[in-house]
């Protein structure tokens, strides 16, 4: 078992909702997440899935200290995240690092590439100028730049250029952990796999590792070692992303592994058909938060809400039928 990097032990996060524009009145909260916990290893990958409100992005905030959770725990290196100060908090931000889904919106089109990577390395080191420019040179060569690329602006790339551009100034750092949100869904399909193999290469070199939040189940299948999937701001199954690629436990995991195209033609799948749409994470159903949906029901899946409970094979699932 490799060093446990990160954790998340029963981390909630509520958004007040209010009414009112004078007198504003809290009337409820929209449960983001509700009591996740997981364990992400050193050099191990952790692909984070679901439908799009399910509180994977929520998840990521809060691990990059852009929201405070409601409650609840992020460990990193054993240390409470919330609790640092001074050098300990500088630290993990340098630590953790993010590279985010449109490469054009989170490059500064004012600056050059240069500038982009480097301006961490201007904040948070005293390296002298001769260092900085000997570093640029060496994650332009490890994204698979050319060294002339420092004196360009964004807008002068194409998208996988750009997203190598976000990949090398999250490297600059020399992070232990990148959180990837949504790193390949906003490129050419041609390209996602130039960039996907790219962060599996540095992942070898350096022992680095992914927290990998994306919709596309065939990257995340490709890129994990774990797998998540999250529903309503729960997990309702974890275990290895063999595991969940030949058997997902979770009518939910089966659904969305069966819509997900085969990774070869001749592969044959049980069409798993979910209906109606998720409901409301300010109100959310009694039990069972997929019960409405799931097509094997039964009476105490509204009633009871299932525990993620480990099965004989190591996968985890929250599911009344296991």
């Amino acid at each position: 078992m490799s060093e446990i990097l990160l954790e998340l032990q029963n981390l909630t996060k509520q958004f007040p909702m209010t009414q009112g524009l004078l007198f504003q009145q809290t009337v409820g909260a929209v449960k983001a997440v509700d009591g996740v916990s997981y364990r992400l290893g050193a050099g191990e990958t952790l692909g984070l899935v679901g439908e799009s409100g399910c509180g994977k992005s929520t998840t990521a905030k809060m691990i990059l200290m852009l929201e405070k959770p409601t409650s609840g725990a992020i460990l990193f290196r054993g240390q409470q995240i919330h609790s640092l100060s001074g050098k300990a908090l500088q630290d993990y931000r340098r630590g953790v690092q993010a590279v985010f889904q449109d490469p054009y919106s989170s490059l500064n089109p004012r600056m050059r590439v240069g500038r982009l990577i480097t301006e961490p390395l201007v904040v948070n080191t005293g390296m002298s100028r001769a260092q900085i420019d000997e570093r640029l040179q060496q994650l332009l060569d490890l994204v698979g730049l050319s060294h002339r690329s420092a004196y360009l602006f964004p807008h002068e790339f194409s998208g996988g250029q750009r997203q190598r551009i976000a990949i090398a100034r999250a490297l600059a750092l020399r992070p232990s952990l990148i959180i990837l949100d949504e790193p390949v869904s906003a490129l050419d399909v041609s390209i996602r796999a130039q960039i996907m193999n790219l962060l599996q290469d540095l992942q070898e070199e350096f022992g680095l590792s992914y927290l990998l939040i994306a919709h596309d189940l065939a990257a995340v299948l490709h890129l994990s070692t774990t797998i998540a999937v999250m529903y309503l701001g729960k997990i309702v199954e974890m275990g290895t992303s063999h595991a969940l690629r030949t058997q997902p436990l979770h009518p939910y995991t089966q659904a969305l592994f069966s819509a997900a195209l085969p990774g070869h033609p001749d592969d044959q799948r049980e069409e798993v058909i979910i209906e109606g749409e998720i409901p409301s994470p300010l109100n959310p159903p009694s039990g069972c938060r997929f019960h409405p949906r799931c097509p094997f029901a039964k009476p105490v899946c509204s009633q009871e809400e299932p525990a993620l409970q480990r099965q004989a094979d190591g996968q985890e699932v929250a599911c009344h039928l296991y």
